[in-house]
């Protein structure tokens, strides 16, 4: 049995979810601010090798008296190693106490402190610039892309769309305090990606069903392109879902750091491409009657 849901006649709906969803995100911002990592303010990263597994309870029992916002997470591939990451520019003094009060509780050596790194704001602000610019650049080249091979319309409704999952993916940052790290950058590309995958799979869906159904109305014909491509959108998102899952559910803090904002960025990348960017097209297509798309219908039924 084919679907034939009727997406574009509920529009309103699908805009006021979207704008709930990005009120919160936005309210979220605004009270919490997002929690930025040493990769973006700077500070200091110690590695340790403790040569057994650890509590993070334990290490924080030893760390928070000089930063209580670090963050702590293991490495190796024994997972015995830590790595402690304050937002803090610990002095010589400082590090070596940290370092004392770790040899003291496992029993370490000298030989056990693997490296000592320091990151200056001015790196931390560069990696904001670029986390930035690469997002930017993204989104320009995506709507010259699909303005080329569509139209105009299409390409500044799959913007919106992007600006619509970037906004709330960053309300994940902010409403479940997740560090904005290094990660955060390839997040939100990844994201990108996804949605404007999905989003470009409708479209030209759209523009081959406009060829074959040349006297069908605007809302008739996004409705039926959209229903015909549901399935692989929703099967798509679904099988990376269960990878991305097992990553939450099996990995480690960082891990599931990176995984979170993922699951919640494909579900709304999915959304966005059926019931964001698609009726904002139509929006378009209707409010601009000189659109190629409309005038091509006009004369067809002329």
């Amino acid at each position: 049995m084919k679907n034939n849901f009727k997406i574009i006649e509920k529009t309103k709906i699908w805009f006021i979810l979207s704008g709930l969803m990005l009120l919160l995100t936005i309210g979220s911002f605004l009270v919490q601010g997002l929690n930025y990592g040493i990769d973006f303010l700077g500070g200091t990263i110690i590695t340790i090798d403790l040569h057994q597994h650890f509590k993070t309870e334990d290490a924080r029992k030893i760390v928070d008296p000089y930063d209580k916002g670090a963050d702590i997470t293991y490495a190796g591939d024994d997972k015995t190693n830590i790595i402690i990451g304050t937002k803090e520019n610990l002095d010589e003094k400082q590090r070596k106490e940290i370092f004392e009060g770790f040899k003291k509780e496992y029993g370490l050596e000298d030989k056990d402190l693997l490296s000592i790194d320091t990151i200056s704001p001015t790196i931390g602000g560069e990696t904001a610039k670029n986390a930035a610019l690469a997002s930017t650049v993204v989104v320009v080249m995506i709507l010259v892309y699909i303005t080329f091979r569509f139209q105009f319309f299409f390409g500044l409704a799959a913007v919106s769309a992007l600006i619509h999952d970037v906004i709330i993916m960053i309300g994940v940052y902010s409403f479940f305090r997740i560090p904005v790290n290094s990660p955060f950058i390839a997040a939100i590309l990844t994201i990108l990606g996804y949605s404007i995958n999905d989003t470009i799979v409708v479209f030209d869906r759209i523009r081959e069903n406009s060829r074959l159904y040349k006297k069908m109305d605007v809302d008739e014909l996004v409705n039926r392109s959209i229903n015909q491509s549901l399935r692989r959108s929703v099967n798509t998102t679904l099988t990376t879902l269960m990878a991305v899952t097992s990553l939450y559910i099996f990995g480690g803090v960082a891990i599931r750091d990176f995984a979170l904002p993922l699951i919640v960025g494909l579900i709304i990348g999915c959304y966005s491409s059926i019931f964001v960017a698609s009726p904002i097209w139509v929006l378009l297509e209707k409010k601009f009657p000189h659109s190629r798309f409309t005038q091509k219908a006009k004369r067809v039924r002329g």
